[in-house]
């Protein structure tokens, strides 16, 4: 992969520089209540602000759908953003027009401004090339920080970067590079661990994946699926069986790329979904009629454990089991400790994404300690589908 990062952007003092970031933000009462994707940015706004920039700030929050919506303001976030920095924030009523060229004009070299929401203006979404001129008009440059919103061919993440030369943010550049080392150019053997509750939702991602890894790892309800499809009978577990004929085409794909597809030997299951439910482990072709699994065995958890000690790179998409839910949480937990550990000695690449997966390696305690963890949600899916992303593509270009 190639694309211009800040290293290649010099002598900036006094340049107006438009940078996207991400600040779709969790708002509780008027207040942030989760300030990650601000602090994940922070690196490359304070970056240029040091080197003398006028660092312009350009987002989008909810969906508003090209109307201005008062509880969709960006104006909200600027208490947190200020926090964050540790540093003044400005904040300009409009991202175009007049009211943005005025704050633009105001600022000094080092300050920091951030325009309202880009999405309150319908050419945002549309990509319209007259919107996009109207963006570039307060720039000289374009910093794409928001990896997040790359798989969107939007005003702000790709129209942008035809207009003004175009650079990689600290934030996109990790985010980039932990990807090629996940699936773009890794260290064999690549094992994928795929969870979460369908196959429906993800059967892209796992097309993609048995062409790309050596072996797959199924869990979660998707994982009833394929034991279905295999002829298991999974009693009342969340399956999909209008899907058997897909998860054996997977399976087929999977066994003409040399990728072992790795299922559940066995299961924890239960009557009822709550908290602390009553259990048991069962192997996985003695499920009972009027159970459902709700988590995999300590079999399948060391099977898992024994590909993760195999691997040199893992790349993580979904939980085992209901992690939500104790004691549904046990396989989850388990493997996500045993690849940070992998990965704390220097022996795994581990890359990770998916709003479940990020919850998951959280309530394990172990996020920090894997290689990347992505924020990206559809984009980190997008890309592990094998789908191009417009706003990368474009910097590539560049």
């Amino acid at each position: 992969m190639t694309f211009k990062t800040l290293d290649d952007l010099t002598d900036i003092a006094g340049k107006r520089v438009l940078v996207r970031v991400d600040l779709n933000v969790p708002v509780k009462d008027g207040k942030v209540t989760d300030a990650t994707r601000i602090e994940r940015v922070a690196p490359t706004i304070l970056e240029l602000s040091k080197k003398g920039a006028k660092v312009i700030l350009l987002a989008h929050f909810g969906r508003p759908k090209g109307e201005p919506v008062a509880d969709q303001s960006l104006g909200l976030i600027v208490p947190a953003v200020k926090d964050v920095l540790g540093q003044p924030v400005a904040f300009a009523e409009d991202c175009i027009g007049d009211k943005a060229k005025a704050a633009v004009d105001a600022l000094k070299n080092g300050d920091i401004l951030l325009l309202e929401n880009t999405r309150f203006h319908k050419g945002e979404e549309k990509n319209d090339a007259d919107f996009a001129r109207a963006l570039a008009a307060n720039g000289d440059v374009y910093v794409n920080d928001a990896f997040s919103a790359a798989h969107r061919a939007h005003a702000s993440t790709e129209g942008l970067a035809h207009l003004l030369p175009a650079y990689a943010g600290r934030t996109m550049q990790a985010e980039l590079e932990a990807l090629e080392k996940g699936l773009g150019n890794p260290k064999r053997p690549v094992v994928a661990i795929v969870g979460g509750a369908k196959v429906s939702t993800k059967i892209d991602l796992l097309t993609n994946l048995v062409k790309k890894v050596d072996a797959l790892v199924i869990g979660g309800g998707m994982a009833n699926t394929f034991l279905a499809a295999r002829g298991t009978n999974v009693g009342k577990s969340l399956c999909e069986h209008d899907l058997a004929d897909t998860a054996k085409q997977i399976m087929i794909e999977a066994a003409g790329a040399g990728c072992a597809i790795i299922l559940p030997e066995d299961g924890v299951v239960a009557r009822e979904f709550k908290a602390g439910a009553d259990n048991e482990v069962v192997a996985i072709d003695s499920i009972p009629a009027d159970a459902m699994v709700l988590d995999v065995g300590p079999k399948s958890v060391e099977a898992v454990n024994a590909w993760i000690t195999r691997a040199e790179t893992l790349v993580w998409n979904g939980p085992l089991g209901a992690f939500e839910i104790a004691p549904f949480d046990k396989a989850t937990v388990a493997a996500a400790k045993h690849a940070a550990a992998r990965t704390k000695e220097g022996a795994l690449v581990s890359v990770a994404g998916g709003g479940d997966t990020v919850a998951a390696l959280n309530h394990a305690g172990v996020a920090d300690d894997f290689t990347y963890v992505s924020t990206a949600g559809g984009a980190f899916l997008e890309w592990m589908e094998g789908k191009p992303l417009p706003g990368v593509e474009i910097l590539q270009q560049k």
